[in-house]
């Protein structure tokens, strides 16, 4: 006889014995304790990079230097003094001595150096004050600033896109970016935590505005930038290009693009500086053409009523003061009219209600689909979602000029099967 006809099935266990119910008891906690270890996994380890504090100063980065002198130190000194030099004429500033020109200087930030016995070569920046150095620019550069903009940096390297997920450099060189005299106003996520779950690639193909105002509203900013970095390495340890794109807003709208190169990994993080001041000059071009403005769909549900839909309503309310007119009878609609043939009748003030609304929600379709329903139905001044459930029921709360039951029977005949409890509704289609 086979082996396998002496196993038992597994029907025949004696799963009912005390032993066997303890032991899958046992085995659901273990499932249970991987998959808290599973999700605080997504939330937890080496994620998230803090944006340097901005200030208002002026930062001059990227000046080259390469002098020699009698010693290492006075190279270093030299070197310095050149940079100095070098920021103030990219800045435009007048001629002044060199002495008025160190009173100015708040730091000097030496991005990458290499110091010999007589020799010096860095890259450095110079950030200079704004209150002493105000006087000599002038205060043109005090330009009106943009709105609040959600920066989500997007990095894409062997056919795998990143954003706050894991650190990367991308992330860094933003992070390290003072826009302290930039005319975009930056909202940058550290991406730790829960942020890294909000904030992933596949948010900037979303088209839904819903979404959009979810994530947008927790970190108080009226739009978004999207700056992709293609990063190709070549070989191991040899050169790396990098294309990159800006885009904007919901619908990932292109502005511009350019390519640099790194001779190796090492030199990345300076490509990377460059390019995040490249992308800085290409939003402040876009701000000053009029394109990076918010978008005017994002702002829908923040109380101002679309022309169209407050005519809707208009109609919807005149249909009711004729009907309760008719129902007033022929003889009261005649006295009435002698006695003021000209004078319009005087309406009572219109008291708005807040109302909790379920609905069905089974993707972000159906979300909008809903919303842009209820909220064109006659009598209701906005509508806004408070709970979102993809694949289950969400809620919304809808500010209407009448009673429940009012509600309740206009959102029927927009074709809605409505549930009516003790202060709230429950739709469907």
């Amino acid at each position: 006889m086979p082996v396998s006809q002496n196993l038992p099935r597994l029907s025949q266990l004696p799963l009912e014995r005390p032993a066997f119910r303890l032991l899958w008891v046992v085995a659901g906690f273990v499932a249970l304790a991987l998959g808290v270890a599973a999700l605080l996994a997504q939330v937890a380890g080496d994620r998230g990079i803090a944006p340097v504090v901005s200030s208002s100063d002026i930062d001059v980065g990227g000046i080259e230097v390469d002098v020699t002198a009698d010693s290492a130190e006075e190279a270093r000194q030299k070197g310095w003094e050149e940079a100095q030099r070098k920021a103030w004429e990219k800045l435009g500033g007048p001629d002044i001595s060199d002495g008025q020109l160190s009173g100015l200087v708040s730091a000097v930030v030496i991005e990458r150096e290499r110091i010999g016995p007589k020799r010096y070569i860095a890259t450095l920046g110079v950030i200079f004050d704004r209150t002493r150095a105000g006087g000599y620019l002038g205060r043109g550069d005090q330009a009106s600033r943009s709105a609040p903009m959600l920066l989500l940096p997007v990095t894409m390297t062997a056919g795998t896109y990143t954003m706050y997920e894991v650190r990367n450099p991308w992330q860094r060189a933003w992070a390290e970016f003072n826009p302290g005299t930039s005319r975009i106003d930056y909202v940058r996520p550290s991406g730790a935590g829960g942020e890294s779950l909000l904030l992933t690639y596949g948010q900037t193909g979303r088209r839904s505005r819903i979404w959009w105002r979810n994530v947008l509203d927790q970190f108080s900013a009226a739009d978004v930038l999207v700056p992709v970095a293609r990063l190709h390495y070549q070989y191991p340890g040899g050169p790396v290009t990098g294309d990159f794109t800006a885009r904007y807003g919901p619908d990932s709208r292109y502005l511009a693009s350019f390519t640099m190169e790194a001779d190796n990994a090492r030199e990345l993080p300076g490509m990377l500086d460059q390019a995040v001041r490249r992308f800085d000059d290409i939003y402040e071009e876009a701000l000053a053409n009029g394109k990076l403005r918010p978008d005017p769909t994002l702002s829908l549900g923040s109380g101002d009523i679309d022309p169209a839909l407050q005519r809707l309503i208009e109609i919807g309310r005149a249909i009711q003061r004729r009907d309760a007119g008719a129902a007033e009878g022929d003889d009261g609609a005649e006295t009435s009219t002698s006695e003021t043939p000209d004078a319009a009748p005087t309406q009572a003030p219109v008291v708005s209600n807040n109302y909790v609304v379920q609905f069905a929600s089974p993707d972000a379709a159906a979300i909008d689909a809903t919303l842009a329903a209820v909220r064109g139905t006659p009598g209701v001044r906005g509508a806004v979602t408070t709970s979102l459930a993809i694949g289950g029921t969400s809620v919304m709360s809808v500010t209407f000029g009448g009673t429940l039951d009012q509600l309740a029977d206009v959102l029927r005949q927009r074709g809605f099967t409505v549930q009516q409890g003790s202060n709230a509704l429950a739709i469907s289609r």
